[in-house]
């Protein structure tokens, strides 16, 4: 066996060896056993279940909720020759047939769909005829209501394990606390547990908190001071472009990067990124994911992220080639306060839901009992422009309906024009005989691509209207017209965000939310919240303890390289003056313990907070003071 799997890296990927816990996790999946890979962002999840796919006979179901990363995948699957496939909303029925039927008959060794897709009737139908050796679960942590992106859909999954009794489940996720692991397998459920888990540890990578006024400035010091790449977090669209523009007036090559940019901007400026020609990308959260680039030296994080999940997966994209690097977290005492406001629009009214719903029904023109299964392009600012409604509200509320499995809505990702002839070369040589008027347009795709009788190809319309000489919408009418006498199946080229029916349309008063649902996703991310509060206002535990005592690593040593490290011992505060602190801190801890925030604030008419801070944080590394479940100060 591992001959074998070392045989497939080789072939495919070019390595001799694979990274540590990629052999058992592939071994434990040819051993057909379910199994959970909880691997770092940039860890190598997906050789864990590439390589065993080809390994066996049969295919890879991959369950994945992002088409971005899916597109991603098996694009650079096909690159090294591994036919792979992927089914996400927007395609056409013909398309889907095509693809499941050649995961029936063809040599697709990975087929990449997303949960909802799962219990289609057409999936549902073809499922007994499929050979499929292994179900990969990617972003695990979706499953999971505990979860900081729970999606409803991957509730499902388990349902089609009656169907599949004795092919193994791989989960895999880059974070998950305790709770959410244990969540995770009994979700998909599992024969027996089984965790493969590689520590949350980066001894490369120093992490730093710093409370500041002057974000800006404090950013400018920190890329002049640490050279290479870096990548700048914030939270607005808004605020990508002042800061990078900000960065560019400082002599600093900056980019700016949001999910609202075109897909060409938005690849271009990747790529410009990739290859060094921008040193620093300032971006909301929408860039990152999928993106393996080993020498990022800096991330830095203007605003505070919603949870130490989502701050671990960013901040740990610096230093994957192992070498040291810088993850900053620059705060003020305001981003909490944003932090609970986002929290409260996040839920907005039933009646605000009820209306987004029928607001949509009515600008789809889509009638009570249809629209299941109907893929829309969504530009939310024309559709709140349209009923007068609020960005925020709507986005939220779509949230909230696609929790209740009303809706799937995904961001903007490039999808070029593509066609397939659907009915034989033969045929075609007929019909173009009959209809002179089609003839140049059929001999025109023909002559500029290939292959387009056996699979689907990629066209450019304009290419073919220039190697006409003919209008490009002419050419789009001819296309349009084949369509719909059924020669082709022609998509146009994509480059909204969609949003899909999961079932017929409702009246909007018979919509059913579930509020013990709402309740608890509103508990569950003010705990994100607390967490985060608690991170950046901790300044006596070392930045990765904090971390990885989240993630349920409780034995850690103290990292020497974080902020709260490398202060610790230096009170530069004279004896006298010491003693003096070190007896007013003991006298207000006699009675109850209290948070630094607490102890800062009732010694501040007497002592500076730095002076408060730096003399806790002596006692604390000595012993004389310890803190308690809470994370509250106390005597020793």
């Amino acid at each position: 066996m591992a001959i074998n799997i070392h045989e497939i890296l080789k072939k495919y990927w070019g390595y001799d060896n694979f990274r540590p816990l990629q052999t058992d996790i592939i071994e434990a999946a040819l051993a057909g056993k379910d199994a959970l890979a909880l691997m770092p962002t940039g860890g190598g999840k997906s050789i864990c279940f590439q390589v065993p796919a080809l390994a066996q006979e049969g295919f890879c179901l991959v369950i994945s909720p992002l088409i971005a990363l899916m597109k991603d995948q098996v694009y650079n699957l096909r690159r090294r020759n591994i036919r792979a496939e992927a089914i996400y909303s927007g395609m056409s029925r013909f398309e889907i047939d095509r693809i499941l039927d050649n995961c029936i008959y063809g040599k697709v060794k990975l087929l990449y769909l997303s949960p909802e897709r799962l219990l289609t009737e057409m999936f549902q139908e073809r499922l007994p005829k499929m050979n499929i050796n292994l179900v990969a679960i990617d972003e695990a942590h979706c499953i999971s209501q505990w979860g900081y992106d729970f999606r409803p859909p991957y509730l499902q999954i388990a349902d089609i394990r009656q169907r599949l009794p004795n092919i193994p489940f791989l989960a895999l996720t880059a974070t998950a606390t305790k709770r959410v692991v244990l969540d995770i397998q009994e979700k998909l459920a599992f024969k027996e547990k089984r965790v493969f888990q590689k520590s949350f540890k980066r001894d490369n990578l120093s992490y730093s908190v710093f409370m500041e006024e002057d974000k800006p400035k404090k950013l400018l010091q920190i890329l002049q001071k640490v050279p290479g790449t870096g990548i700048v977090y914030v939270s607005s669209r808004k605020k990508t472009k002042s800061i990078a523009l900000l960065l560019q007036k400082n002599r600093i090559k900056a980019d700016f990067y949001h999910a609202g940019l075109n897909p060409k901007a938005r690849s271009k400026k990747q790529e410009q990124w990739m290859k060094n020609k921008t040193r620093v990308m300032v971006c909301t959260n929408a860039f990152g994911m999928g993106i393996d680039k080993p020498d990022v030296r800096v991330v830095v994080h203007i605003d505070l992220p919603n949870s130490l999940e989502a701050y671990y997966q960013e901040a740990g994209r610096a230093g994957r080639d192992l070498r040291k690097s810088y993850a900053v977290l620059l705060y003020q005492t305001a981003d909490v306060k944003r932090l609970h406001d986002d929290l409260k629009n996040s839920f907005p009214e039933l009646a605000t839901i009820k209306q987004t719903y029928q607001s949509l029904a009515n600008y789809y023109q889509v009638a009570i009992g249809a629209g299941e299964g109907q893929s829309f392009n969504f530009n939310i600012k024309d559709f709140c422009q349209t009923y007068n409604l609020s960005v925020l509200k709507v986005f939220n509320s779509l949230k909230i309906l696609e929790q209740n499995n009303y809706f799937v809505s995904n961001d903007a990702v490039y999808s070029p024009s593509r066609l397939m002839f659907i009915v034989p070369r033969e045929e075609i040589y007929k019909i173009e005989v009959a209809n002179r008027r089609l003839d140049p347009y059929i001999k025109g795709i023909l002559r500029t691509y290939g292959g387009a009788f056996d699979d689907y190809i990629n066209i450019d319309e304009a290419v073919i209207a220039r190697n006409l000489r003919t209008p490009k919408n002419y050419v789009v009418n001819a296309l349009n017209h084949m369509h719909q006498h059924k020669l082709i199946d022609y998509q146009a080229q994509s480059d909204q965000p969609q949003i899909t029916f999961t079932h017929q349309r409702l009246p909007a008063d018979r919509l059913k939310i579930d509020q013990k649902l709402l309740q608890f996703r509103k508990e569950v991310k003010q705990n994100n919240i607390a967490a985060v509060e608690q991170y950046v206002s901790n300044s006596l535990i070392c930045r990765s303890q904090q971390l990885l005592s989240y993630f349920g690593e409780l034995d850690s040593e103290k990292c020497k390289v974080c902020d709260v490290c490398t202060n610790r011992n230096k009170t530069n505060i004279d004896n006298n003056n010491f003693k003096e602190l070190e007896t007013a801190i003991k006298q207000q801890l006699q009675s109850k313990s209290q948070t630094i925030h607490e102890l800062v604030d009732n010694l501040s008419s007497h002592f500076k907070e730095q002076e408060v801070v730096s003399v806790i944080r002596w006692l604390t590394d000595n012993n004389i003071l310890s803190l308690d479940q809470q994370q509250n100060i106390q005597l020793a």
